[in-house]
C-alpha cells in the first residue's frame, strides 16, 4: 500500500519533508470505499425499488379502475368479453383518444373528463337487468360546440341484423364499400337507392348475443367501412337535418346501450320488451285468413268505375275469396282532394252500394301531398296547415312522384283535424272500411322546413303520420314506420319489382320481413304478388310478371302473415288460377290460424311471428347465414323456391324432428336437403314434430 501526499516547491532534503508535513489524518482503506459504494447503491436501489413499486401499484390501480363486469375500457375504445373471456364487442372512438388520467369510479359508473380533443363528459354505467344479461350504458358529450362524436363499432367475425329497410336487402345485413356517415332517417328508397328505408330504428343485433340500441336523443348518423369491417355511429349537428334544442348550443353527444346475453334469441327478447313500443290490439282478423286485392299494379292511375266493378265481378267469379278491395290511387280529380272524380267515378255511391251487396268492403289510398293545383292547397296556406319554409308562413314545396305541392305538417293538431275529418266524412259517406296510407318517409320534407312543433329528430314526422292510421288500424296499411310499433295496422314494405333478385325483386321479400320483425313490426304485408309491374323493372312480356315468378312468389306469398293481390291470376291461364285457389285455402287452413294465434302473444312479447332459423338453432353457424328460409312460430319452417327454372331446392333443418308437407320425417339433425324436389305448383314447408 502507498499513499500519495502533497509535496511543497523549494523543500529539499528527508528532513525539511518531515518538518513541513502537517499531522496525518487517518484515511479509509480500498475495502472501505467500496463498501461505501455499495451501500450508496444498495440505497438508490431501494428507492428505485419503492418508486417503481409506486407506480406499479398506481398503475395497477388505474387498470382495475378501467376495467369494469365484462368490459375493459382503453383511451382508443372498449372492449365486452364472454364470460369464457373472448371478445365478443369492439367499439373504436373515432373523435379523440381518453385521457385516462381524468377517469374515476364510483360504483357502476366509470367517468372521465378528458379527451386528446379537449374537454367533455364521458361514462360507462354497467347496468345487471337480469342474470343473464349484462348492459352498458355509454354516453360521450362533446363540451365544444359544432365538434362531431364518433365511435365505430367492429362487426368483423359475427352478423348482425336490424337497421332498416334497404333497396338491397340480405339477411345478415351486407355492408357494401365505403360509406361516410350519413343521416339516419325514413326515406323513399325506391327513389333513392343509396338512402335508408321507410321503416327503420336505432336498433342492431348480432350472432355473438351482443345488442346496441342509440338513443333518441342523438343526432344520429350511420356509416360503414367495408375495408375495416366497422359500423360508424356518429353524432353531429353541422350540416345535418337535426336540431338541438332552442336555445342551446350545438354541442353533439353520442349515447348508447350495448347488451350482452347468452345467446341471440334471449338478448333480443329482452331488448324488444324493453325497448320496442307494443301494438294494443290484433288488426282484423279477415285480413289474416283471406287476400286483399287492390287495384294498383292492374291499372295504375286509369283505374275507373268500370274498371273496379269489373275487378269485383272477376273476383268472385273466379271463385276467390277476399278481405276487402282496395282502391289505389287517382280515384280523385286531383292530388290533395278526398272526392271522387266525377268523370272517372260517374256514381261513386251506386258503385259502393253494389260492393256491400256483393260482400266487399272496401278501403281507399291516401297519402300526406296537397298538390298546388288543388282546391284544398288554397285552405291549407290560408289555414297554416303545412310544413312550412324556415322562418316564414309560406309553405315549403316539394315534389313527388306524382308532383307538386306542400306537405301536411301533422305536428299540427289542426291539420291532424283537418285531415282526420275528411277521411272520417269518406268513411260515413261511402261505408269506407279502412285507409291505405301512403309515403310518410322524412325525404319528401324539403332539405329546410319548419314545423309547428319542431322536429329535433326528422323522423318524429314519419312517426306522427302513422298516428293518423290509429282510428281506423283494423283494416289500416302504412309503408313507413318508426318508433311506431305500437300502431295496430299492417306495415307493407315497399314496393317490389317484378324481378327474381335482392334489388327489391323476389328475393328480397325474406330478408325484408325477417328485418322489420326484428325491429319489432310484425303484421306484416308483404307487397303485391309478383311485384308492381313497373316498365323497365319486370321480368316477363306484355307489361306481365313472367309466369313461373309470379306462382313462386304467390307461394311465399301464402306463408306470409297476409296476402295481397293486384295482378290476378286469371290473366294467365287456368293452372295458374287452380294454384292461387290452392295456396290462399291453404294460407287460411293452415298459415293463419298460426299467424293468428302468435298475434295476440305480440300484445304481451312482441316476438316476431315470421322468424329467423336461428332464433330456435342459436348455436348452429349455419342458421345465422340463411335468408332462403324462415319460421312462423317455433314449428312450422318454409323453403320456399326462389330461383328461376328450378324445380328442387337445397334446404337447410335445424337440428330436432320435422315432418315435410309430403309426410317425411327427418329426425337427425342439423341437416342438409340437397337438390329436394318441389314441384312448380309445390312450396317446401316442415312442421315440428317434437
Amino acid at each position: 500500500m502507498y499513499q500519495i501526499v502533497p509535496a511543497t516547491v523549494g523543500d529539499v532534503g528527508l528532513s525539511a519533508m518531515r518538518q513541513c508535513t502537517p499531522p496525518k489524518k487517518k484515511r479509509v482503506d480500498r475495502q472501505g470505499r467500496r463498501m461505501i459504494i455499495a451501500g450508496l447503491i444498495g440505497a438508490a436501489l431501494v428507492i428505485v425499488a419503492v418508486a417503481s413499486w409506486c407506480y406499479y401499484s398506481a398503475s395497477l390501480s388505474k387498470a382495475n379502475l378501467l376495467k369494469t363486469e365484462l368490459l375493459d375500457l382503453s383511451k382508443d375504445g372498449f372492449v365486452i368479453r364472454s364470460q369464457a373471456g373472448a371478445v365478443i364487442f369492439r367499439m373504436s372512438f373515432r373523435s379523440g383518444s381518453l385521457d385516462l388520467d381524468s377517469c374515476s369510479k364510483e360504483g357502476r359508473i366509470l367517468s372521465c373528463s378528458r379527451s386528446g380533443a379537449g374537454n367533455l363528459n364521458f361514462f360507462i354505467e354497467t347496468v345487471k337487468p337480469k342474470d343473464t344479461v349484462m348492459c352498458y350504458r355509454v354516453r360521450w358529450e362533446e363540451l365544444e360546440a359544432y365538434r362531431a362524436v364518433e365511435h365505430a363499432m367492429s362487426y368483423n367475425g359475427s352478423h348482425w341484423y336490424g337497421g332498416a329497410e334497404t333497396w338491397s336487402q340480405h339477411w345478415p345485413i351486407v355492408f357494401a364499400g365505403n360509406q361516410e356517415p350519413k343521416p339516419f332517417i325514413t326515406s323513399d328508397i325506391y327513389s333513392n337507392h343509396q338512402a335508408f328505408g321507410g321503416i327503420l330504428e336505432r336498433y342492431w343485433l348480432s350472432s355473438n348475443a351482443t345488442a346496441i340500441k342509440i338513443n333518441d336523443s342523438v343526432p344520429f348518423h350511420l356509416g360503414w367501412d367495408e375495408n375495416s369491417k366497422t359500423l360508424r355511429f356518429q353524432a353531429r349537428y353541422d350540416n345535418s337535418p337535426y336540431k338541438s334544442d332552442p336555445g342551446q348550443p350545438l354541442r353533439a353527444e353520442l349515447s348508447y346501450r350495448v347488451c350482452v346475453g347468452y345467446d341471440v334469441t334471449s338478448i333480443h327478447k329482452y331488448m324488444v320488451r324493453r325497448y320496442f313500443n307494443k301494438p294494443n290490439k290484433v288488426p282484423s282478423e279477415a285480413v289474416f285468413r283471406q287476400p286483399i286485392w287492390s287495384t294498383w299494379a292492374l291499372h295504375k292511375t286509369a283505374v275507373n268505375q268500370q274498371k273496379v266493378l269489373t275487378y269485383a265481378s272477376e273476383i268472385k267469379k273466379h271463385g276467390f275469396n277476399w278481405s276487402h278491395l282496395e282502391l289505389d290511387d287517382r280515384y280523385t280529380s286531383g292530388y290533395g282532394e278526398f272526392e271522387f272524380d266525377p268523370e272517372k267515378f260517374p256514381n261513386a255511391s251506386q258503385m259502393f252500394q253494389k260492393f256491400r251487396e256483393d260482400g266487399f268492403k272496401v278501403t281507399l289510398w291516401t297519402h300526406p301531398f296537397v298538390n298546388y293545383n288543388s282546391t284544398n292547397f288554397g285552405i291549407g296556406v290560408e289555414r297554416g296547415l303545412f310544413v312550412r319554409e324556415p322562418g316564414g308562413e309560406l309553405p315549403a314545396l316539394i315534389r313527388w312522384w306524382n308532383g307538386i305541392g306542400g306537405i301536411l305538417d301533422f305536428t299540427n293538431p289542426e291539420t291532424r283535424d283537418w285531415y282526420a275529418s275528411h277521411l272520417r266524412i269518406l268513411k260515413n259517406k261511402y261505408g269506407i272500411a279502412s285507409f291505405k296510407f301512403d309515403a310518410g318517409e322524412t325525404s319528401y320534407l324539403p332539405q329546410q322546413f319548419s314545423t309547428l312543433m319542431p322536429l329535433q329528430d326528422p323522423s318524429v314526422f314519419t312517426r306522427r303520420y302513422t298516428e293518423m292510421a290509429i282510428p281506423f288500424n283494423d283494416r289500416a296499411e302504412l309503408r313507413s314506420g318508426y318508433q311506431s310499433q305500437n300502431i295496430s295496422c299492417f306495415f307493407r314494405i315497399i314496393d317490389r319489382d317484378s324481378l327474381w333478385g335482392y334489388d327489391l325483386g323476389l328475393k328480397s321479400i325474406i330478408p325484408t320481413v325477417l328485418t322489420i320483425s326484428i325491429l319489432g313490426y310484425q303484421f306484416i304485408l308483404p307487397d303485391m304478388i309478383g311485384g308492381n309491374a313497373y316498365p323497365n323493372r319486370t321480368e316477363g312480356h306484355q307489361g306481365l310478371p313472367d309466369r313461373e315468378l309470379y306462382i313462386r312468389w304467390l307461394e311465399l306469398s301464402a306463408f306470409m302473415p297476409a296476402m295481397q293481390f293486384s295482378i290476378p291470376p286469371w290473366v294467365y291461364d287456368d293452372e295458374v288460377v287452380e294454384i292461387a285457389k290452392k295456396f290462399t285455402a291453404l294460407h287460411e287452413t293452415l298459415v293463419a290460424p298460426r299467424v293468428l294465434e302468435l298475434a295476440s302473444e305480440v300484445l304481451d312479447t312482441g316476438d316476431p311471428i315470421i322468424r329467423p332459423l336461428w332464433w330456435i338453432a342459436t348455436d348452429d353457424e349455419a342458421s345465422y347465414k340463411i335468408d332462403s328460409q324462415f319460421l312462423i312460430g317455433d314449428d312450422l319452417m318454409v323453403a320456399p323456391v326462389l330461383e328461376p327454372g328450378k324445380q328442387e331446392r337445397d334446404i337447410y333443418l335445424p337440428a330436432g324432428r320435422w315432418r315435410s308437407y309430403k309426410g317425411e320425417h327427418f329426425d337427425k339433425g342439423p341437416i342438409h336437403l340437397t337438390d329436394y324436389p318441389v314441384d312448380l305448383d309445390e312450396i317446401a314447408y316442415f312442421v315440428w314434430s317434437g
